[in-house]
């Protein structure tokens, strides 16, 4: 499938370097290069061109910059990623790059066998993005057909059948839950409270979806998540980090409390799980799920975990042990296991 790549420069020579140096992927269609020569006319190209995955930007260039650029785009084009490509590599521009959205930080001269790694990168990331919203968007559409109005039209049996439908599947499921939340709740008002939980949530949810994984649903201050394909436990336990590391960032000032920095607690754990869409036919309430041991123990290790852990399960430590720094903990009893169960903590 041809990949459509925003390349955003002043310099007319990269558009023929660009050219020459992906004349093999652009014959073969893999990837379309569109060029435009500053922030503006680069947000004039996405209006023409929505399907843009990727846009590869310089950062000094006139009319408008791409550190501009890149504030602009979250808002044009959220799903569309960026790599910036630039001779200012200094950790100045780099962390700014990164704070307004930048997906990964390309220094000039370019190393043309790194940039097409980088975009190959960015175009897998930008797929699992469009995957997740694509579910996502079918989720809705199912619920909106459990209706009367269009059972009517349909063999009941048949349509409540396809319905109950599921499967055995490979995934990881994660639990994230904000420490200390319930005495928030207890103190302060319920418009301050839905604000805050929200603002979380809305953190937690970015991260989730930015790593390909899906937001099962939300229990009371807590969030399931689930993820499911390539590399799956490896981009859970990626998605948890950033969870934990964007949220002990974040301070709220409160009525009752000078200052309020929230930690998460978070459990993970991998393996065959049921998914389906769970709940009562009757009532015409389901939601698509996953079920089984393998969730029930993700829950378990999220209790177990104290502020700002990650804990995994020792089946999925070995599966990432030589990607992750984990620390081991020993064993734990956890609610309805018979034997104790090995348990880690992520250190990062």
């Amino acid at each position: 499938m041809k990949s459509k790549i925003l390349v955003v420069d002043d310099e007319t020579d990269l558009e023929l370097l660009i050219r020459q140096k992906f004349r093999r992927q652009i014959r073969e269609l893999q990837y379309e290069f569109v060029f435009a020569y500053n922030g503006v006319d680069a947000l004039v190209k996405l209006q023409e061109n929505p399907d843009i995955d990727v846009v590869l930007s310089d950062i000094n260039m006139p009319e408008m910059d791409g550190l501009t650029l890149l504030a602009k785009l979250s808002e044009v084009s959220p799903l569309t990623k960026t790599v910036i490509v630039s001779a200012y590599g200094d950790m100045t521009n780099i962390r700014t790059a990164m704070n307004r959205g930048a997906f990964d930080f390309i220094c000039k001269p370019v190393n043309f066998e790194d940039l097409d790694v980088t975009m190959q990168k960015t175009i897998r990331h930008v797929a699992q993005l469009r995957e997740t919203l694509k579910a996502v968007k079918e989720n809705n559409i199912l619920r909106m057909y459990v209706d009367e109005s269009v059972l009517n039209f349909m063999d009941r049996r048949e349509f409540e059948s396809s319905l109950m439908m599921n499967e055995t599947v490979e995934a990881t499921a994660v639990f994230i839950d904000i420490c200390g939340f319930t005495a928030i709740t207890e103190r302060e008002s319920a418009d301050t409270v839905v604000k805050l939980i929200n603002l979380y949530f809305d953190v937690m949810v970015k991260e989730i979806i930015a790593q390909g994984g899906f937001v099962d649903k939300f229990m009371g201050d807590a969030v399931m998540a689930v993820f499911r394909g390539e590399y799956h436990l490896d981009r859970a336990i990626e998605a948890a980090l950033a969870v934990r590391n964007h949220i002990e960032s974040m301070e709220k000032t409160l009525p009752d409390e000078p200052i309020y920095t929230p930690k998460v607690a978070i459990g993970i754990n991998t393996g065959e799980v049921i998914s389906g869409n769970i709940g009562s036919v009757t009532l015409r309430r389901l939601d698509y799920t996953v079920i089984g041991d393998v969730v029930n123990t993700a829950q378990r290790l999220q209790s177990f975990a104290q502020e700002g852990q990650i804990i995994i399960s020792d089946a999925a430590y070995q599966q990432v042990k030589d990607s992750f720094r984990c620390e081991p903990l020993g064993e734990v009893l956890l609610k309805n296991k018979a034997k104790p169960v090995a348990v880690y903590a992520v250190i990062e």
